[in-house]
């Protein structure tokens, strides 16, 4: 197998291994001898196949007025230095807008990174960019129609491991409608320490909560956010991507001192 570098650590070998053999389930490897052969690729690399890739949208837009979550203000976009007075500062035929933004960090679709359920955990700031970015991923098809409470039965059988883990409900139909804050589906927590346990990096849903929120407890969030697993909330067109086959991104801007923020989050199909 082919290998990015001219090394690779014990554990990332043994990942390598287990995607590149579809592998179910797998629980410790141990990689006892190894040995790197250089030569050149005969295949065409992932960098050079990317160029020729589609880019999905999974984002919702951020607008004045838009309420996310019921409960928390919407935000508030307008003109800190509008092109009228910009004019006043420049040459005839120069002008400028400076926007100015206020809104809670849970606005549109967003990361939550540890820092947002625990006070030692690590920030947006924390995060390394690989942990955003270009990740390996998977989309899992529960139709809300017919299922409300998402378990573990959904992700068994499936190749989880090391990829970001997309939970298409179509809950998104309801976006910025009075349905979209009621009765919505989410994960429970079997699901979350399945999903933990399986060694997933991230996991996203095109719903109002990753939990249920008619309650006070946040079991997902409790037990993905505790094992460093980033999780994507509000996110939509899910139904344009395949089941597999493509990698996902969802980064935030570098923030000290906060767990979550909104994100233009993508696939990236390849071809």
């Amino acid at each position: 197998m082919d290998i990015e570098g001219e090394n690779i650590d014990d554990k990332k070998l043994g990942d390598f291994i287990v995607n590149d053999l579809n592998l179910l389930m797998v629980g410790e490897v141990r990689i006892s001898n190894k040995e790197i052969i250089r030569e050149k690729h005969k295949r065409k690399s992932e960098i050079d196949r990317d160029f020729d890739s589609c880019l999905i949208d999974l984002s919702h837009t951020i607008e004045a007025g838009l309420v996310t979550y019921k409960g928390l203000p919407a935000p508030i976009v307008c003109d800190y230095l509008s092109r009228e007075e910009s004019r006043k500062l420049y040459e005839s035929g120069t002008e400028f807008q400076i926007g100015k933004i206020e809104m809670v960090a849970n606005t549109g679709t967003y990361v939550d990174c540890p820092f947002h359920r625990y006070e030692d955990g690590k920030d947006l700031s924390e995060i390394p960019l690989e942990r955003f970015a270009d990740l390996e991923a998977i989309v899992v098809r529960v139709p809300h129609n017919k299922v409300n409470e998402i378990g573990p039965e959904h992700f068994k059988n499936l190749q989880l491991r090391n990829r970001a883990v997309l939970v298409h409900t179509g809950w998104d139909e309801f976006w910025n409608s009075d349905q979209y804050y009621e009765e919505n589906p989410y994960l429970n927590k079997d699901a979350a320490e399945f999903l933990r346990d399986a060694g997933v990096n991230l996991v996203g849903i095109d719903s109002h909560n990753i939990d249920d929120t008619r309650g006070n407890s946040r079991p997902v969030h409790t037990v993905l956010l505790a094992a460093e697993i980033l999780i994507v909330e509000h996110l939509c067109n899910l139904y344009l991507l395949p089941d597999d086959d493509f990698t996902f991104s969802a980064i935030p801007p570098k923030f000290k001192g906060v767990g979550t923020f909104p994100v233009r989050a993508m696939a990236r199909l390849r071809p």
